[in-house]
């Protein structure tokens, strides 16, 4: 691998800065209308009727059809271009928002989460994938890291004002839609579809990418390659020995901090005061966002100490997870609680980027829309056992002693990227 000069935001070309701010712009707009609906989704849907078995049945809908839609659209991304899929995705979305707010029967709610899976299948490693060659193309040999973290705290701090407003609206507007014969919790999903329209109008005339054919013979084209771009990148995957290990280290960071991103709410509500115990629950979520995105701002700094050997500081923010999280478990009280979940919270944003920029050298342009769907599609599997085993064990045993069970996860994590930092060694050299 090329060695990289060190990233300098004031040293880049105008357009090169230009592309980060819009990008930057792009994933706020995106998450923001996501966020929207994060905080209310399960409030939305018991005001419809729903027991707590048909919405876990929902969200099942929604993950089947990602995984089973991940890899098939990242190679078609690949095939005709980036743009085009992601405008498929936001149009899904649209169904599914659109499907949402037209109805309280079950089977047609469960329509709009598959149209919810099919949006993320489309999304998983578009623009991402877009973003990542443009800036090596017009600034190679720069470190892209400190770019992908610039993204992901755009990214979070739209999930996070997301939040905010997406449980702020009921209470300002609910009244209205109400009068109107509409749940209180559709005001949110209707902000959410203004704000995913503005991101399809923002990505068809700002963002730009290099056309590609989009005849009926090219979409075919497309389609019928992908089994073989899967196939490519599988086997990219199985004979890159840093691809292979990298993707075993994310499966099993998912299983660990994915039972305490879903269970941590259930966990914390008793702590709180009844009256304003769902109030909190919904800053705390905005918190967690913010956090992910302050955590994502610091990353580039601490990989810095690290020399922007992306595997050791990988290691280290997971060695530090596994601590962090036993330490959460032992929490009993509030505020407790709340600082060491917001370092958690920290540590998570850390993460992801240093991840992303070993995931981006070892793979080429053609291949990287897959790859970045075939990581999605392992880390959501490592997360679907995480919650099936850890479930499991917090319903027969508490939530602390299932989350202290699951650092074992992040542990084994630590000893996979360890081997993965020699295997980079190895290359470098």
């Amino acid at each position: 691998m090329a060695t990289e000069s060190e990233f300098s935001f004031t040293a880049l070309t105008g357009p090169v800065r230009r592309h980060i701010r819009v990008f930057q712009v792009h994933q706020f707009l995106d998450r923001l209308a996501m966020g929207l609906t994060v905080a209310v989704v399960a409030l939305a849907l018991t005001d419809r009727g729903m027991d707590l078995f048909q919405i876990s049945l929902l969200f099942g809908v929604y993950s089947l059809t990602t995984m089973a839609m991940e890899l098939p659209f990242g190679g078609l991304a690949d095939t005709i271009g980036r743009k085009p899929v992601f405008l498929a995705a936001v149009v899904a979305s649209l169904i599914s928002l659109a499907l949402f707010l037209s109805t309280s029967d079950f089977y047609v709610l469960a329509l709009s989460f598959a149209f919810i899976g099919f949006g993320r299948a489309l999304r998983s490693g578009t623009l991402d994938a877009w973003f990542v060659e443009t800036f090596k193309a017009a600034a190679p040999n720069v470190d892209v890291q400190p770019a992908l973290a610039k993204a992901q705290w755009a990214n979070a701090t739209g999930l996070a004002v997301g939040a905010v407003l997406g449980g702020l609206l009921p209470d300002l507007f609910g009244g209205v839609a109400e009068r109107l014969r509409f749940s209180i919790y559709d005001v949110s999903y209707a902000a959410s579809v203004a704000v995913m329209l503005g991101v399809f109008v923002y990505t068809l005339f700002i963002i730009v990418e290099q056309p590609r054919p989009l005849t009926p013979q090219a979409l075919k084209q497309g389609f019928s390659a992908v089994p073989l771009v899967i196939k490519d990148a599988g086997l990219l995957a199985l004979k890159h020995p840093a691809l292979s290990v990298l993707l075993a280290a994310l499966a099993f960071f998912l299983m660990a901090t994915n039972p305490v991103e879903v269970i941590w709410p259930t966990h914390a509500k008793p702590m709180l005061e009844e009256g304003y115990a769902n109030t909190l629950i919904g800053v705390l979520t905005a918190v967690y966002f913010f956090s992910i995105a302050f955590g994502a701002s610091l990353s580039p700094y601490i990989s810095r100490i690290f020399r922007r050997r992306h595997a050791m500081t990988l290691a280290a923010v997971f060695s530090c997870l596994a601590g962090v999280q036993i330490a959460l478990a032992l929490q009993g009280g509030i505020a407790g609680f709340v600082a060491v979940f917001i370092l958690y919270s920290v540590l998570l944003g850390v993460s992801e980027t240093p991840a992303s920029s070993i995931l981006h050298k070892c793979v080429e342009d053609r291949q990287r829309s897959t790859m970045l769907s075939l990581r999605s599609l392992i880390q959501q599997l490592g997360a679907a056992l995480g919650l099936i085993l850890i479930g499991a064990i917090a319903e027969v045993y508490s939530t602390p002693t299932a989350w202290m069970v699951s650092a074992i996860f992040l542990v084994v994590a630590v000893i996979l990227i360890g081997i993965l930092a020699k295997r980079l060694a190895v290359e470098i050299e």
